[in-house]
């Protein structure tokens, strides 16, 4: 009798080899297919070599030896990939089999893949995957949306290849229907990026306010990481601090070109946060820093003409570098809220019913923005799951409330030395604007009613009101 395979993947790089090898180990035989066959052949030859892991030359040969029902999970660039992946397989596939989008698509047309498959009596699963190369391999953090019954015939290969937090927790569970698995995953990327975006502008308030070298900034950030700060992109820091390049001589950062790219899975975010009216300005910031960052030529011709102050800082060093540890704290503690409130609004308006103590317990392993202080996350919404706001946390209102002095220094700081701090300025920002009962939004609106008789409420009745501003200075 003919091995029956356990999974199918589609699109054998460097995620899908990797994945392979992980469910390999973990005792789920893998039938893979690539259109590249040098890459295939190479995989094979190496390190599927020996191993339960067959290379087909065709989805028919695929569907052949996999289990029923068969689960395939296509591992290809998201968008029009995927739908050409998606009409390769479908004529192959049987009611009740499961295809799996490992990608980073964008969580619409996850939407629109699941009605569209369900039509034919097939289940679609998004899977949003986190962790890299490495994730992959050894365990990343995967966040499923889906059918239920499709999570359940996937449940036991997804909770064997995926990480392990500290207390041997499986960092997946399922999210919810449809496009809930990539909603969190484009969430996950767009608090990555704020995350990146502050740290970015602590080095900066640290290297070139401060003057401080990469060897110092190695050994601040090693120390940092092992208090509140603990988590991988504090940790991969400082090993960028100490990288050097073999043939010059110098850290490898100073060599690399001041211009940051992005995959678009954060302005996803942004996007949708406006459409959805839900407030994340550090990871907006995040995505402005970015963009100006890529205005390189603009900016050296700018530097040679606009002038700003002087960028000496001569007060007290260590005390800047204390507070930049808790300035940096402080705006993730608000990074994240704005993050885990934006879950919120969608959850109910794509009616995903997340549990955000569920999502911030698969975050605490394998993907990018884990780190220690996604154990309170998950205990603070264990203890109340309705919490409004993160902020309002006990845990989180303590740390933040006895940290904005810091946080107010450093972004004064940067103010005063004229370096850019937009991601940490929109964290203080938000921390004002949310502890603050009464906005200036009121003239906002009193601008509206008078060029566009926009109407407005008022504090001291029900209803929508209209004044006849022009008439009233008569």
């Amino acid at each position: 009798m003919t091995m029956k395979y356990k999974i199918g993947i589609v699109g054998l790089g460097v995620m899908g080899q990797n994945l392979a090898l992980n469910m390999e180990r973990n005792g789920f035989p893998v039938a893979g297919f690539d259109l590249d066959k040098a890459k295939t052949d190479a995989f094979l030859a190496e390190e599927a070599k020996n191993k339960a892991i067959v290379v087909v030359d065709n989805i028919p040969d695929m569907i052949a030896i996999l289990e029923k029902p068969r689960r395939i999970l296509m591992m290809v660039p998201a968008g029009k990939p995927v739908d050409a992946a998606i009409q390769q397989i479908k004529p192959h596939l049987e009611k009740g089999d499961i295809l799996i989008d490992g990608g980073n698509s964008f969580f619409m047309d996850t939407e629109r893949r699941t009605k569209e498959l369900e039509a034919d009596g097939l289940n679609f699963v998004g899977a949003g995957v986190s962790g890299g190369e490495e994730g992959a391999k050894w365990g990343p953090s995967i966040m499923p949306g889906g059918q239920r019954e499709a999570w359940e015939a996937l449940a036991p290969i997804f909770y064997a290849i995926a990480a392990k937090a500290d207390d041997g927790q499986p960092c997946v569970e399922y999210m919810g229907p449809r496009g809930a698995g990539h909603y969190v995953k484009m969430v996950h990327n767009g608090i990555e990026y704020g995350d990146m975006q502050l740290i970015a502008e602590i080095y900066d308030i640290l290297h070139r306010g401060l003057g401080l070298n990469n060897n110092e900034l190695h050994e601040i950030f090693a120390r940092w990481n092992q208090g509140v700060l603990r988590s991988y992109l504090v940790e991969i820091t400082a090993d960028i601090f100490k990288k050097i390049d073999p043939e010059s001589g110098k850290h490898v950062l100073d060599l690399i070109l001041d211009e940051a790219q992005q995959k678009g899975t954060g302005k996803w975010t942004s996007q949708n946060a406006l459409d959805l009216g839900a407030p994340i300005p550090t990871i907006h910031a995040a995505l402005v820093g970015r963009t100006i960052s890529a205005l390189k030529s603009e900016r050296i011709i700018a530097s040679k003409i606009l002038t700003g102050p002087e960028m000496v800082y001569q007060e007290n060093r260590s005390r800047l570098i204390e507070a930049a540890e808790n300035a940096l704290f402080a705006s993730k503690i608000t990074s994240y809220a704005q993050g885990m409130g934006m879950l919120k609004l969608a959850s109910k308006e794509y009616k995903y019913d997340l549990k955000l103590a569920e999502i911030a317990k698969i975050w605490r392993s394998g993907c990018i923005i884990r780190a220690s202080l996604l154990t309170e996350i998950m205990a603070a919404f264990q203890k109340e799951p309705d919490l409004v706001n993160l902020l309002l946390d006990v845990y989180f209102r303590e740390a933040i409330q006895s940290r904005q002095d810091d946080l107010r220094f450093v972004v004064k700081t940067a103010i005063n030395l004229g370096i850019a701090v937009p991601a940490l300025s929109a964290s203080l920002a938000y921390f004002d604007a949310y502890r603050s009962e009464r906005l200036p939004a009121n003239l906002t609106q009193a601008q509206r009613d008078y060029f566009g008789a926009h109407t407005y409420r008022r504090v001291d009745r029900e209803g929508s009101f209209h004044t006849d501003w022009i008439e009233g200075e008569k």
